[in-house]
């Protein structure tokens, strides 16, 4: 009775917060309460402690065949919602510069659940980090990577009960497709024969920070020429993806512009991974998968 007694009180506060939710997905997995979302979030973070604390003196685990599946099971799940995405928006005819929450009819449902399986593939990624711990690249747990992860989950509860359809649509498209190149790249590097074929990592680097800065701009399109979506969710989302750019820039720079030191020239260079568009200091391999060497 306490719990639920909490759970009705933290639903009130986020309801008077964000004002009605939509109705639409009253029902769904996970989204009636905000509670299972907080308590995923804050068990993601008691992993990350106690599994480092748990893994101080034990070996790491090699996760090769788990990585292969998970990695393919997530390019799967990206190819997916990026197929249904654009038959769903197309369906509906949406305006790609903006689009209401309510025009489209069935299209808007269709575009919503599909919206569901990319808020519920944000806790299932959780699980790159946890690969992490288990393989011990503590040093890769940074706090973009764990802020990046954590906030997405969280944010996307939100969006799934206030905006699930309309404008909400562009950057989960946009994330997907990058996905599926990102995870059936760290598919394909799980298998040594064919890390040599894999020559076009910057340019997943690029495409991360182009998918950025086009949301930014197809959110703000939406303010400058209203058709009726939340102002404030526009001026939100478009904060939020800011502060990945300017994090992701300096990433960027310090991993392709910086000269390298007369160490680093004698040294043979390192692979430079990325996941989910960060550079080696936020994914130095595949899911925890060890470089060859070490920077020196």
């Amino acid at each position: 009775e306490t719990l639920k007694a909490f759970d009705r009180e933290v639903n009130e506060f986020v309801d008077y917060m964000f004002g009605p939710r939509d109705p639409r997905v009253r029902g769904w997995f996970l989204l009636d309460s905000y509670l299972p979302t907080f308590f995923l979030t804050g068990a993601y973070l008691l992993c990350i402690w106690l599994g480092n604390k748990f893994m101080k003196n034990r070996p790491p685990f090699s996760l090769r065949a788990h990585l292969i599946v998970y990695n393919l099971g997530i390019t799967l799940l990206s190819f997916y919602m990026l197929i249904e995405l654009i038959l769903a928006t197309w369906e509906g005819g949406y305006n790609l510069q903006c689009q209401n929450l309510h025009s489209a009819g069935e299209a808007d449902i269709r575009v919503a659940k599909v919206l569901w399986w990319y808020y519920f593939s944000k806790v299932i990624e959780f699980m790159d980090t946890i690969f992490f711990v288990l393989r011990k690249k503590s040093s890769q747990i940074t706090f973009l990577h764990v802020y990046h992860h954590a906030t997405m989950f969280n944010i996307w509860w939100c969006v799934l009960n206030w905006i699930p359809c309309g404008q909400s649509f562009f950057g989960p498209t946009l994330n997907s497709f990058i996905h599926v190149l990102m995870y059936s790249y760290y598919g394909l590097s799980v298998i040594p024969s064919m890390r040599k074929y894999l020559w076009w990592k910057k340019y997943l680097t690029q495409a991360q920070l182009i998918q950025f800065l086009l949301t930014i701009v197809h959110t703000l399109s939406a303010a400058v020429k209203p058709c009726g979506f939340p102002f404030g969710c526009l001026m939100f989302q478009s904060s939020y993806m800011a502060t990945l750019v300017v994090l992701f820039i300096n990433f960027y720079i310090k991993t392709y512009r910086k000269a390298p030191s007369r160490t680093a020239v004698k040294e043979t260079s390192l692979t430079t991974e990325i996941k989910n568009g960060f550079h080696k200091d936020y994914f130095a391999a595949a899911n925890g998968l060890q470089n060859n060497k070490k920077a020196q």
